[in-house]
């Protein structure tokens, strides 16, 4: 200021504002320090770069003391991880198989499982498009998993490639590194971590209800053969069904096979991860395709066309 000792009455005649106007201008710059008491009296003006020096300066400190125990705080959690592992791999050899229940603990279980695997991830993943607040959820870990260079293959149902979400989910997979490949039926949810330790629901319907941890030599090697044996049988997640003339694509072959063995539209919905709808609505092409009037008499032509072989 030109005038540090001039009253707030003088100030306010040379700029043309009022009183009121003038103190308060005066209130929000001293506040923010760009006005100094001055030792004659009045205020003297502070430069810009000195009153964010001194404004700043206790945030600053602040914020380095808190960098400090954070990385204190780190430091000790990083200390406990070989503890960690130890107790986990007593646990696991323990126990063969260990149930966990609850939604929270099965998340942090299976997060526990992806952090730590470092070799191979299998994944069966049976009924349709899956829910998109699972696809969101699981991304980040998936691909930090892929990332380390864990070698991970997926296997969806072939209902599956009709979900937007889902084959957005599986296009992202593929890109960064995993394999994803598509069955017409799939026995249940599994997870095989590092050839090690398998997930498995307790109950299909429900699997949020509690998962079984699998980990018994004899048990594992089964699992993954079951895994092996449907990736094998499986197609690539983004192949077309290039069928032609009147030949059945995959799904409704699978129809086929289940109306022959007396299966009804909400079962083979169930089994192959559709809804009873479009279920009801592949069972009536093929009866007109076939020119049957019964569920009987079509699977009893399409068995004479080659359809079920």
């Amino acid at each position: 200021m030109i005038h540090p000792t001039d009253s707030v009455g003088q100030i306010a005649t040379r700029a043309g504002l009022t009183e009121d106007e003038v103190a308060s201008s005066e209130e929000r710059l001293f506040t923010l320090g760009l006005l100094r008491t001055s030792p004659s009296g009045g205020r003297v003006a502070i430069s810009p770069e000195s009153a964010a020096d001194a404004l700043l300066a206790p945030l600053e400190q602040d914020i380095l003391q808190r960098r400090i125990a954070m990385a204190a705080t780190r430091a000790r959690l990083h200390a406990l991880s070989g503890d960690y592992l130890e107790a986990r791999s007593m646990r696991s050899a323990k126990s063969s198989i260990e149930v966990v229940e609850g939604i929270e603990n099965i998340r942090a279980v299976i997060d526990d499982l992806a952090r730590t695997c470092t070799e191979t991830l299998d994944a069966l993943v049976p009924g349709g498009g899956q829910p998109e607040g699972a696809i969101r959820a699981a991304t980040p870990l998936d691909l930090e998993t892929l990332e380390r260079g864990v070698k991970t293959r997926m296997l969806f149902q072939h209902t599956a490639r009709k979900h937007r979400a889902t084959v957005v989910y599986a296009a992202t997979l593929v890109g960064a590194g995993a394999q994803v490949r598509s069955a017409s039926v799939l026995p249940s949810r599994m997870l095989i971590y590092d050839a090690s330790c398998a997930v498995l629901p307790i109950d299909p319907l429900h699997t949020a209800a509690g998962v079984a941890l699998v980990r018994a030599p004899a048990v594992l090697n089964f699992l993954q053969q079951l895994f092996e044996h449907y990736w094998d049988r499986a197609i690539d997640f983004a192949e077309e069904d290039q069928r032609s003339g009147s030949e059945p694509s995959d799904v409704e072959r699978d129809v086929l096979v289940l109306m022959a063995a007396g299966k009804k539209d909400e079962a083979i919905a169930h089994q192959l991860g559709m809804s009873p709808r479009s279920v009801s609505r592949i069972v009536a092409r093929l009866m007109e395709r076939l020119g049957a009037d019964s569920r009987f008499q079509a699977g009893a032509r399409a068995a004479l066309q080659g359809w079920l072989t």
